[in-house]
């Protein structure tokens, strides 16, 4: 049995078998459970299952999985639950039709995600899924050190303490300068080969003797092919590796195939992945700057907009090499920014359904709970509780992401470029990672005034265009009334209903 699946089907009975989960999602680490009774939980043989790194307890129950695992665990976890349930027939008469409660758009958002991820699961889509495992446990990493290195940017404009500002440029640029090294590391881990193995014949792309080599009458520079080339390098060597293992006798192994796996792909990267990987590099960075020097608005409009239906088909992960690569060449990544807006639209879009829905207080209730983590970038709650089940909020939200996109890029083709010195944060929480050509102020301004235009575009965007009189009728009106737990006495008269 497939080790992914064994751990789902461990993990469901220990959080109450599928009738207690009401939602299911995950983030880089985590796989998060809406439940309807965490008491029936088994937590202390949750904790004792070998995949599981530790459990939290938040607005939804958090199961820590860790980076890659959770990726693949998730999807066999809905699919338990989706075999799991079976509808009931009642023999009651139907209810009155009432307003969709937020539980109801939820289980519709998951329903659609969970048969997106089956209609979606080509070998390319899940081919950018594996090559978005290699990055995504690099995220930390890059947050961290583009944090340090924008203090140190801070401190030596401000002219303030010297002698620290060296060391904290140190701090940032050190991992950077080694991060090919860990891209094979966790290319090899992913594609099934020995990680250290991966990042040995990475690491031959900066060591600083490679200037020496003269391949083809031509010198390689340190880092040429960058994380594109050690991931390229790596998977070669997995290759490598599991050819040897298949035909090098066991005697022999322990000798002869880390020798081959280092040698063969290490030779193919110098004299020919370094130059194609760092050939492709430099278009992907060149276009970028093209792209928004002369594109500006136009390529910011459409970047913003489109964003959203990316991470619906699960294309954005295609994206994560490209941001490593603008930040390893430039110091930082500018689409991100452009990108980030789409979150400012599903911000506007579900202040909007709001507004617009001042009876129904479940999907009140579920907005007001989501949109702190909305503010903050993280808009999964949004985006599958409430605007993409509800249809047009969803297609008003993409034309907020337009038109936040539209202002960074314009102000990117008039001189004010603006960029993020790491990948994984987006909304508020990106603020502290910009860095731009006219300095800390002028990149906090463009992109506060992205967010803000993002936020009202996506607000009347929705308010104007996001329902129909249909949708206001059907929407608009209170949940039913929870029945009473016992019979009124046969003696008593019933209470009124409650209007």
């Amino acid at each position: 049995m497939d080790k992914n699946r064994a751990t789902a089907e461990a993990i469901l009975p220990l959080v109450g078998d599928a009738a207690n989960v009401s939602s299911v999602a995950h983030c880089m680490t985590r796989l998060r459970l809406g439940l309807h009774d965490r008491s029936l939980v088994r937590e202390a043989e949750l904790r004792a299952l070998p995949a599981v790194l530790g459990v939290v307890e938040d607005e939804t129950y958090q199961i820590v999985l860790g980076p890659g695992t959770v990726a693949r665990v998730t999807p066999e976890f809905e699919s338990l639950l989706t075999r799991s349930r079976t509808p009931s027939p009642s023999p009651s008469p139907s209810p009155p039709p009432s307003a969709p409660t937020a539980d109801g758009l939820a289980a519709k958002g998951e329903a659609m995600r969970s048969s997106r991820k089956a209609r979606n699961a080509t070998p390319v889509k899940l081919l950018l899924r594996r090559i978005a495992n290699i990055f995504v446990p690099l995220i930390p990493a890059l947050i961290g050190c583009g944090i340090i290195a924008g203090l140190g940017g801070l401190l030596t404009n401000l002219h303030q303490l010297p002698s620290l500002a060296p060391a904290l440029a140190a701090l940032a640029s050190g991992f950077l300068s080694l991060i090919a090294v860990f891209v094979g590391y966790n290319t090899a881990k992913e594609f099934g080969g020995t990680p250290v193995l991966g990042g040995a014949v990475a690491a031959v792309i900066v060591f600083p003797g490679v200037a020496q080599v003269d391949a083809f009458g031509r010198h390689l520079a340190p880092g040429q092919g960058g994380v594109l080339g050690a991931l390229a390098a790596a998977a070669l060597a997995v290759r490598v590796e599991k050819w040897c293992r298949r035909r090098v006798p066991e005697a022999l192994d322990v000798l002869v195939t880390p020798t081959l796996t280092v040698l063969v792909p290490g030779l193919v990267t110098l004299y020919g992945l370094m130059y194609a990987a760092g050939a492709v590099a430099g278009a992907i960075g060149d276009f970028a700057t093209w792209l928004l020097r002369y594109g500006g608005a136009g390529a910011g409009l459409v970047l913003g907009g489109l964003f959203l239906p990316l991470v619906m088909l699960g294309l954005h992960q295609a994206l994560i090499p490209l941001h490593t690569t603008l930040i390893e060449q430039q110091g930082h990544t500018v689409l991100l920014p452009i990108l980030a807006m789409a979150g400012a639209g599903q911000v506007g879009a579900a202040a909007a359904v709001y507004v617009r829905l001042p009876r129904n207080t479940s999907l009140r209730r579920t907005i007001r709970s989501a949109l702190p983590a909305g503010l903050l970038g993280v808009g999964e709650p949004l985006i599958y509780g409430v605007s993409l089940p509800l249809g047009r909020p969803f297609v008003t939200a993409c034309v907020g992401g337009a038109a936040g996109g539209a202002f960074v890029g314009l102000f990117h083709q008039l001189g004010s470029a603006v960029g993020s010195t790491a990948i994984g944060p987006s909304g508020w929480a990106l603020f502290p990672l910009l860095a731009g050509d006219g300095g800390l102020g002028e990149a906090l301004a463009v992109y506060g005034g992205g967010l803000l235009t993002g936020y009202v575009a996506g607000f009347v965007a929705t308010y104007c265009f996001g329902f129909t009189h249909t949708m206001l009728a059907e929407l608009n009106t209170p949940p039913p009334a929870t029945a009473p737990t016992t019979p009124p006495r046969p003696d008593t008269e019933p209470a009124p209903s409650t209007p």
